[in-house]
This record gives C-alpha cells, sequence and structure tokens, in this order.
C-alpha cells in the first residue's frame, strides 16, 4: 500500500508567485500593505574650481529643480575640498532619472567631474514590522534627509554574505533586532538616525544595502557604525561595506507638500 503522505511521482512543485508588495505590522485590526516606494540616488562629483562654501552656482541651480517635484540634498564632500554629493529623491525611478539627467547636463555640473564609484541607488523596503507602513516608506526618509537639524551624513553601500540567507528566519529576526535596538537608542538619544535602502541588482558592484546615517554632529554617526560592527549579523555575515561618502549639508530642498510631518 503506497504512503498517503508520498508524493505521487509525477507531481510538480508549487507554483512560484512573486509578492511586489510591502508590508506591515497590522493596523487596527486589518493588515498593512502598499505598492509605493521611494527610490533615493547619491551621486558624487569632483574637480569643482570654486570654492564650495562660499559658491551660490550650486543651490541656485538646485532651488530651480523644486518646481519640478525633485526634492535634493547638496553636500559638500569632507573627503574631498573640491567635491560634492547630490542626494536626490523621488517615488518614480523614471522621473528619478530623467530629471537627474536634466539637472546634472546644466551649468555648474558640467564643470566638474562625475565620481561614479561612489554612485548609490536604492528603495525603501519594509521589514514587516512597521507600525505606519506609508509613512515609513514614504515620508520619515525624506523628513530624516531633508531636516535642516542633520547636517552631517554618511553613506555607504554594504552586501550580506550568502550565508545568512541560508539561517532560519527566526535566527535573522534574532540579529536584526539586536542590530535594530542599537539603532534605536541613537535615534531615541536624539544623537543619530538611519535611512535604509535596498539595492539588490540596482547597484553596479552586487550591494544590497545602502545605508545613509545622519544626525547634528559627525562623531555619533562615525560611533553608531563602530558598535554595530559587535552585533552578529555585522561581524560574522558583512561581506563588503564602502565606499564611504561623508557629506556636510550645502543645501536642502523643502518638503514637499505630501511629506506627513509627524
Amino acid at each position: 500500500m503506497n504512503d498517503p503522505k508520498e508524493k505521487p511521482s509525477g507531481s510538480k512543485a508549487p507554483a512560484f508567485v512573486p509578492d511586489l508588495l510591502e508590508h506591515g505590522a497590522p493596523r487596527r485590526g486589518q493588515s498593512q500593505t502598499l505598492d509605493r516606494r521611494l527610490f533615493m540616488q547619491l551621486h558624487v562629483f569632483t574637480d569643482s574650481p570654486w570654492n564650495l562654501n562660499d559658491d551660490v552656482r550650486f543651490t541656485t541651480k538646485v532651488s530651480e529643480y523644486v518646481d519640478r517635484g525633485l526634492e535634493v540634498v547638496v553636500y559638500t564632500n569632507v573627503n574631498d575640498p573640491c567635491g560634492i554629493g547630490v542626494l536626490v529623491m523621488s517615488e518614480d525611478p523614471g522621473t528619478l532619472h530623467t530629471t537627474s539627467i536634466a539637472l546634472f547636463n546644466e551649468s555648474p555640473f558640467t564643470d566638474l567631474t562625475p565620481v561614479p564609484d561612489f554612485t548609490m541607488l536604492g528603495r525603501t523596503y519594509s521589514a514587516g514590522r512597521e507600525a505606519d507602513l506609508e509613512d515609513f516608506l514614504l515620508h520619515k526618509p525624506r523628513r530624516n534627509a531633508l531636516n535642516p537639524e542633520h547636517p552631517w551624513a554618511i553613506w555607504y553601500p554594504l552586501r550580506r554574505s550568502g550565508a545568512f540567507n541560508r539561517l532560519e528566519k527566526a535566527e535573522q529576526g534574532r540579529m536584526l533586532v539586536e542590530h535594530a535596538l542599537i539603532g534605536r537608542a541613537y535615534g531615541e538619544a536624539g544623537a543619530a538616525t538611519d535611512i535604509r535602502l535596498e539595492c539588490h541588482g540596482l547597484d553596479r558592484d552586487d550591494n544590497e544595502f545602502v545605508l545613509g546615517i545622519v544626525g547634528s554632529e559627525l562623531y555619533p554617526l562615525s560611533k553608531l557604525i563602530k558598535d554595530m560592527r559587535s552585533t552578529r549579523q555585522t561581524s560574522e555575515f558583512i561581506e563588503k561595506m564602502g565606499p564611504f561618502f561623508i557629506g556636510r549639508v550645502l543645501y536642502q530642498s523643502p518638503l514637499l507638500a505630501d511629506s506627513h510631518t509627524g
């Protein structure tokens, strides 16, 4: 007699169904899902012939694009006296791309040299525990990047080893919670805030995440990254980090009207 648990020899594995939604924690008894996310991209340039701190060419040009719906931050590059970084963001990657091309093909950007090794592109994502999914994906990252009280930023990509993906979900979850508790403590202390983006398939060097750490002072941002090194995720499963872009804000565009203030 055949074992009822035994699959027929001709049976097929269940078809894979892609899940293209972001998921948050249940809210008022209802599940949260969203098919929207924010794309953010950092472009870096060098060889500026001007004193970047005293020159208004960049801020004047970038501000012209605010009327086109572009939200942007311009940083001076702390490690390059002739360098800047330009962070642009939009829900629509097509708009992000075409508007960026238009911006960077005008003076004064045409007088600079791009540094493609520092280009970072990512999208917001959910972990399934977000209390307000829409705010977390679309508005909180913009508030953090455009907050005048956050003049310092460290941006960098990273890649985890394949071994992490082979772990049981419960074990992954414990490691991620350990990691998150350190970041939350810095946030509650007002010392540093993070912007976390996924970049699977979007990064030239096959990185998986882009992180932005922003705050009022540079030292706590560096200390947060150091403290994260002690977590199991970072010490055992991070394969590559960097390059690191350290920026000080030269210009921040105003938040657009649909960016929640809560």
